[in-house]
């Protein structure tokens, strides 16, 4: 699938490349060549980036299974993936990296989301017969974290506000419904796609269970203001995630564990991995950068602008699509395309919001696939592209229809 993906993008910026230098857009020649540059030092920045970061939540996920507590913290969740994940057997430590991968995702901390996905994929290889096949516990892992629910999309919030927007946090509810809407359809799906049964009473309870938790906490962040909402996230992730270290720690000096070599030894690994990633980040950042440099997805918006026109349907939301567009293949243009259709628009309008709402629910597909693959060494994902993009697809179209329904 990978290699079939990569041909194509490189087949499609040709085209576009061809089709740009027929109109007498020459330009498009040096920006393609810019953008194969930029692309071997973007992947070599974020690897190197992610040493010190990635080595230090390897150490300490080193503590903490020695001390027993990502055992205990998996403990909860485990009869919850062990339906969804019927080939990982029961204790097994990639239930705990998973779990707290998947917490750190639900209230936005970044900085130990991805380490934790990380150790959670190579603790799934590790039960993966076919070294270069992802599995089928590997492929919902990587969809969950492409439509990963965010409870507080801080960072959204903050470039509204950056903006002039007269409520930054507005956009609370659609985001939250939008991104919901999506990590269902990628669950949905690969159910679907490997036949796992999620009519029993263990999924439906802990979905209730789950359900109930982002509603109340929905209802009682939408009584804040959006700088409340920023401080209390803040001080949630930040104290969550020094709970953590120290409980880590503590609990592993109290059971006799010997708790530097056992850091040493787990941020070795988170050494190593970085530097691994680089030549799958460099492969999937060029095909990226040649796309957005040729002019392939500014040829697609025409696209869909044009299509919904002859259909007669309302052509609102295409002036946000750029956002939409681009959040699959790269955070950073997503962004700078949201913060370009709020100044050309208006922040407060129905395609600022709209831009904003795209931004904050759905996760960079192709980013997290090549870097959670490439983490082990994955080069067929069988369907985890196809399965993470149903997710996008469905969340663009929730964001669509919330923010109708809201602003429209």
């Amino acid at each position: 699938m990978l290699n079939r993906v990569w041909l194509a993008f490189f087949i499609t910026a040709l085209l576009a490349i061809a089709v740009q230098l027929f109109n007498g857009h020459i330009e498009v020649l040096s920006a393609s060549v810019a953008a194969l540059f930029a692309s071997a030092k973007l992947a070599a920045e974020i690897s190197l980036g992610l040493i010190g970061v990635l080595s230090l939540w390897m150490g300490l996920m080193q503590v903490g299974e020695k001390a027993g507590v990502v055992g205990a913290i998996a403990f909860v969740f485990e009869p919850l993936l062990r339906r969804l994940m019927p080939e990982v057997p029961k204790g097994h430590p990639a239930f705990g990296s998973i779990t707290m991968n998947l917490t750190a995702n639900i209230f936005g901390l970044d900085n130990a989301a991805t380490p934790l996905g990380l150790k959670a994929m190579h603790d799934l290889q590790s039960l993966n017969p076919l070294k270069t096949v992802a599995t089928n516990a590997q492929i919902l892992f990587l969809v969950l974290n492409t439509s990963s629910v965010t409870l507080v999309p801080v960072t959204v919030f903050l470039y509204r506000a950056q903006q002039g927007a007269a409520a930054p946090a507005d956009i609370f509810l659609p985001i939250l419904l939008a991104t919901s809407a999506s990590t269902l359809a990628g669950l949905l799906v690969v159910a679907l796609v490997q036949r796992i049964s999620l009519l029993n009473s263990v999924v439906l309870g802990y979905g209730a269970l789950m359900l109930s938790g982002l509603v109340a906490s929905g209802f009682y962040l939408m009584t804040l203001s959006a700088e409340a909402i920023g401080t209390v996230s803040t001080a949630m992730g930040n104290g969550i995630l020094l709970l953590l270290v120290f409980t880590f720690v503590i609990v592993a000096g109290i059971r006799k564990v010997a708790v530097y070599d056992e850091f040493i030894e787990g941020a070795k690994a988170g050494f190593a991995q970085s530097i691994q990633l680089i030549p799958y980040l460099l492969a999937m950042l060029l095909a990226i950068g040649l796309l957005r440099a040729s002019g392939a997805l500014d040829y697609l918006l025409h696209l869909i602008a044009s299509g919904v026109r002859i259909l007669g349907f309302d052509t609102r939301f295409v002036d946000a699509m750029p956002t939409a567009l681009m959040k699959p293949f790269s955070g950073s243009g997503a962004r700078a395309m949201m913060l370009e259709t709020m100044d050309h628009h208006g922040v407060d309008s129905f395609a600022g919001r709209l831009a904003a709402i795209f931004q904050g629910s759905t996760e960079t597909t192709f980013y997290v696939l090549a870097v959670y693959f490439g983490s082990v060494g994955i080069r067929h994902g069988r369907h985890a592209l196809a399965c993470g993009l149903t997710a996008d697809f469905a969340g663009i179209s929730a964001a669509i229809a919330v923010c109708y329904w809201f602003y429209g």
